[in-house]
């Protein structure tokens, strides 16, 4: 009952992130606020229930209205793609995204929010064989997140400046996420992540089914549900600056999460061909959940089994 009667703030609202946990604010009771730039909301969620911004949060005008009369903030709006937008053009979403997070932040603090969530990423973890935890950042990133992760690092230490190196601070939560799946997830092919790519071209019956890589690049893959839930224990819990991993804690390789997609929708006889000539990201990420286990009470429920076929399942209904 936490959320029942607060004014929440969700940045990002069409996207895959603030459309589930929309969602769930709504059936919690909550007065939702949602910020739209360019797309319109995926669901056609009842007028009483949620009000809509629409703006630009590299304004900060716009942050300003966003956050005027808000309680809790998550700052699910981020500008994102997959791995081949940024192996071609790894400066794309530098800027607007230090933007967007400076005004908020600044915004946020201003207007006196009692929260404010950050959706950081676990680019910012070095290569490691290892299950990574919240301490275990070195600064060292993989090449090819080095862009990223040193703007999700920038903000992450915005984060702390507010939340526990000033007088007067704001309770600001960094959570970073295992690779997220299922529902409202962006299945457009220049900017989907991998397992929504996997997904598509199993449903659409694609022969060959091209995989980028050699298929043993392994992924913490979380359901969608579960990382909405270890969110809200976070905002409902937390009240001082911290950090958690919200992941599965499992490890998962692309050809084993395929197989699974093509045993669960039956596409027998399938031609898999892996392609190495495409850009992957990297090879291994281990993800520690210890912390939000103990401190949160967060437990992940749903297998990747059972959240591949209910994402298979949404997606045919979709199309």
């Amino acid at each position: 009952m936490f959320f029942k009667d607060k004014n929440i703030l969700v940045t990002g609202a069409s996207g895959f992130v603030g459309t589930n946990l929309i969602t769930k604010l709504i059936g919690d009771g909550a007065n939702v606020r949602g910020t739209l730039h360019k797309r319109s909301p995926q669901v056609d969620f009842p007028s009483d229930k949620i009000s809509y911004i629409y703006g630009d949060l590299t304004d900060k005008k716009d942050c300003k209205n966003a956050v005027e009369g808000i309680d809790y903030v998550f700052m699910c709006a981020a500008n994102t793609s997959g791995a081949a937008v940024m192996e071609k053009t790894p400066l794309v979403h530098v800027t607007p995204n230090v933007i967007m997070n400076s005004l908020m932040l600044e915004s946020s603090y201003e207007a006196r929010v009692k929260k404010f969530m950050f959706l950081s990423s676990n680019t910012v973890y070095p290569l490691s064989d290892i299950p990574l935890k919240e301490e275990d950042v070195t600064g060292e990133f993989f090449h090819k997140y080095f862009f990223v992760a040193n703007m999700k690092k920038f903000t992450e230490i915005l984060c702390e400046m507010y939340g526990s190196k000033i007088e007067n601070k704001m309770t600001t939560i960094i959570i970073r996420p295992g690779n997220l799946y299922g529902p409202y997830d962006d299945f457009e092919w220049e900017t989907s992540h991998s397992t929504p790519a996997l997904i598509r071209r199993v449903v659409e019956r694609h022969n060959p089914i091209e995989v980028w890589g050699d298929g043993s690049d392994k992924k913490d893959l979380l359901y969608i549900d579960d990382f909405i839930r270890g969110i809200m224990l976070a905002m409902e819990n937390v009240n001082k600056f911290d950090i958690f991993n919200i992941a599965s804690g499992r490890a998962f390789s692309i050809k084993e999460t395929l197989e699974m997609i093509l045993k669960i929708d039956k596409y027998e006889n399938s031609n898999v061909v892996f392609d190495t000539t495409k850009p992957i990201m990297i090879s291994k990420r281990l993800i520690n959940i210890a912390k939000s286990i103990k401190l949160l009470g967060f437990d992940p429920k749903i297998s990747l089994r059972e959240g591949v076929e209910k994402t298979i399942n949404w997606y045919r209904e979709k199309i």
